[in-house]
């Protein structure tokens, strides 16, 4: 009776996984794609192997940054069709130009579930990665350097993301190109702990929902964070460093939480919030902007609480006649600009605080008035309403100002890179489309 068991145990258990070594040369990957069968290990040796490649079937390819997978230009590097495939410490290269066709260094088809790209290279490619409707997929930890040699418009971007629930993208460093990460028409999704350098936006969402964007870095990026037409999103903890347009801009999301995230040094806004709806905006440091934030009249039920404004030439832009109160359950925000006192030292300033008065929605809706900005009847006004505020309609409205901004520090190696953006904007560039522009691509 004890053979019966052992039989059975036998027959559950696979088939041991065939490792092989594959040499460099034309068409030697393919056949060996060919000849191998589902669980095998493909080990890359140095050398170039030419491509394109398609993986129909489970395997691991895996070797060192010295084994190139080049696709002569021609489409999509390494297209991923099978379940379970690992893809791991190569450099991909040479994909075509087709924009219109999505050519990429490694493409992962709907139907390609639980692919893992992990520790590659890729240089050269029009789009670097391509999730294209497979679930629960890895990117991890892959250098991905973008073209250079279109208008950044016309580029491909560092990772695109389809139609593909479950994608999990972290610890990837991604320079050049159209966007860092593009993500549309997806779910569930994270994004964490990536560098995002040399790019249009870093990350951009369009139309997905229930995802986290999470300790990232954007660093000299034309914008950080987009997100757009998107419910339910986490956006935690990331960096936003010398960003030329916004670090953060809200265009119809709803419902997200932002958080414990800081905008610094951007040339035109930190956070754009543009017709976004009851989100939750807490504990972030908004410093060294042309805007603290820009807040759109159509924008309504959002909470502000626990942020810091600090050193930003306008701290905020709110053109409506509607009173807007920004605190929460008695705490409200840091202002650098309010002298404020706190004489019962509950870190709560005595004093109602209003970032804006009459004068700056004049000058907002008519720019030629800032000639009038010294005159005695210009001065009279702004007193007045400062030592009397219900004479202002409408207008941003903090009750319980903090004596102390939330501190977020910025690692060494990352004020390393803010460092050598510095200047980078005022001469701009004028063929690269402005992101306020964009409000709806």
């Amino acid at each position: 009776m004890r053979v019966l068991p052992l039989i059975l145990t036998l027959l559950a258990t696979p088939l041991l996984a065939a490792e092989r070594d594959v040499a460099p040369g034309a068409g030697t990957l393919a056949a060996a794609i060919a000849g191998a069968s589902p669980g095998d290990v493909l080990r890359l040796t140095a050398g170039a192997y030419l491509g394109p490649v398609t993986i129909d079937r489970s395997l691991t390819l895996q070797g060192p940054a010295t084994a190139v997978i080049d696709g002569q230009g021609k489409g999509t590097v390494v297209t991923i069709t099978a379940d379970d495939v690992i893809l791991r410490g190569l450099t991909v290269t040479g994909s075509g130009s087709q924009n219109q066709n999505l050519d990429a260094g490694v493409k992962i088809v709907k139907g390609a579930d639980r692919a893992l790209v992990e520790a590659n290279t890729l240089t050269g490619n029009m789009h670097g990665i391509d999730i294209h409707g497979g679930h629960d997929a890895v990117v991890r930890g892959n250098t991905i350097i973008g073209r250079q040699n279109l208008h950044m418009i016309e580029r491909g971007n560092g990772i695109y993301v389809w139609n593909a629930p479950g994608a999990l993208v972290e610890g990837n460093s991604i320079r050049y190109g159209r966007d860092g990460i593009f993500s549309n028409a997806s779910r569930k999704g994270t994004y964490r702990d990536n560098l995002f350098r040399d790019l249009r936006f870093a990350v951009h969402y369009m139309y997905t929902n229930d995802s986290t964007v999470s300790g990232n870095v954007s660093i000299g990026n034309h914008l950080g964070f987009a997100i757009m037409f998107s419910d339910r999103v986490v956006v935690k903890d990331n960096m936003s460093l010398n960003d030329r347009d916004h670090g953060l801009m809200l265009n119809y999301a709803t419902s997200a939480d932002v958080s414990g995230n800081l905008v610094r040094g951007g040339q035109k806004k930190c956070l754009f919030i543009y017709n976004a709806h009851k989100n939750l905006i807490f504990d972030n440091r908004f410093q060294g902007c042309g805007i603290g934030i820009h807040f759109t009249a159509g924008s309504e039920r959002n909470v502000l609480t626990g942020n810091a404004f600090v050193g930003n030439r306008m701290q905020v832009k709110y053109v409506g006649t509607r009173q807007m109160e920004w605190s929460h359950e008695g705490r409200g925000n840091y202002w650098s600009d309010h002298p404020a006192f706190d004489l019962n030292g509950d870190g709560i300033a005595d004093g109602v605080f209003r970032p804006n008065d009459m004068m700056d929605q004049i000058l907002w809706s008519q720019p030629a008035a800032a000639l009038l900005i010294g005159a005695p009847a210009v001065q009279l006004i702004r007193w007045s309403q400062s030592s009397f505020p219900a004479t202002l309609p409408g207008g941003v409205v903090d009750s319980f100002p903090l004596m102390a901004p939330p501190e977020i520090a910025v690692p060494s190696d990352i004020a390393g890179y803010e460092a050598e953006t510095k200047g980078r904007w005022p001469q701009g560039n004028i063929y690269d489309t402005d992101s306020d522009d964009l409000e709806t691509q």
